[in-house]
């Protein structure tokens, strides 16, 4: 096992103590500390890749539309824009070939209309897209992709040490005791929503904020950072230069200063960011998601010439 792997399963073994240990300290601190920097950094290291998009004038547009999106009250509204720059971004991105674009197409229009069906699946989907899919659901599929494509098992074993390690906050949740109660508070008026999002999906009409749920958030938040800044010679974000890693870390310092001097200007500070880093990653979990179904079609394709 590569010394890297070795930091990266100490890095998530901390992570799950961590939300074992203080859940509403860890969620509201990772989000507050590590995400400015986490979405600076990201934000560069995909400029540098031209965001993975044909046109250079299309992430401008996404910023704008991410930062237009943070002054949405609407739910309904808030999750119609996600849901539309997100199968744009996926044709855009994914589609390398006329069939691969046709089955995008299909597989949104039919997407489009089983939200339609019920309102509401906006809401749902603009609370949940930008927030526990794109921590975890993305996450889990860069992971395994990666896998996949290096063979390595360490990796793999990577992939179901993160998805026991969900298992296990689930059946075993972590105390609702805090050592900064107004930290649960905070938690439960900026985070609360997606209890009840989650709680329509899995079909749990009373699903609250409880420690469960802030726990599963507070790990999947804080691991969702330390793979990307562990990825640094993986990937190479920090490969930019003297003068934007200063803009960089001056930058992500001042928004941490700034929610801790008024929180609530802070989160919009913090929101913005954070949606403008999720819609600019589109195109690249489009791309990683027909990567993962490549792979797919591959192995069972191996495995059946194998077998015959």
């Amino acid at each position: 096992m590569a010394r890297l792997d070795i930091v990266h399963f100490g890095l998530m073994g901390a992570a799950l103590g961590l939300a074992y240990l203080v859940p509403f300290e860890l969620l509201l601190l990772a989000y507050v500390v590590l995400g400015p920097a986490h979405y600076l950094t990201e934000i560069s290291w995909l400029h540098d890749r031209k965001y993975f998009l044909p046109h250079s004038s299309i992430p401008v547009l996404l910023a704008a539309a991410a930062v237009g999106a943070a002054f949405i009250t609407d739910g309904y509204w808030f999750g119609v824009l996600f849901w539309i720059t997100f199968v744009l971004c996926a044709l855009l991105a994914a589609g390398t070939t006329a069939m691969q674009s046709t089955l995008i197409m299909v597989g949104a229009i039919v997407a489009t209309l089983f939200i339609v069906a019920r309102g509401s699946n906006f809401i749902v989907l603009g609370t949940l897209l930008p927030t526990l899919v794109h921590v975890s659901l993305f996450t889990l599929v860069f992971m395994v992709v990666g896998a996949l494509r290096s063979g390595s098992r360490a990796q793999a074993w990577l992939v179901g040490a993160y998805v026991a390690a969900i298992v296990a906050i689930l059946l075993l949740p972590p105390s609702a005791s805090t050592v900064v109660p107004a930290f649960a508070r905070t938690a439960q008026e900026y985070f609360g929503g997606v209890a009840p999002a989650l709680g329509r999906v899995l079909g749990i009409g009373d699903l609250t904020l409880d420690a469960r749920l802030v726990g599963l958030l507070a790990f999947v938040y804080t691991y969702h950072y330390l793979n990307w800044f562990i990825k640094a010679d993986v990937i190479r974000w920090s490969a930019m230069s003297t003068r934007r890693m200063a803009v960089v870390v001056g930058a992500s310092a001042l928004s941490t200063a700034f929610y801790f001097y008024d929180y609530a200007w802070g989160f919009v500070v913090l929101l913005g960011l954070s949606l403008m880093h999720v819609v600019l990653e589109f195109p690249l979990n489009a791309i990683s998601l027909r990567q993962l179904g490549t792979l797919a079609a591959q192995g069972v394709t191996r495995g059946k010439r194998q077998r015959a």
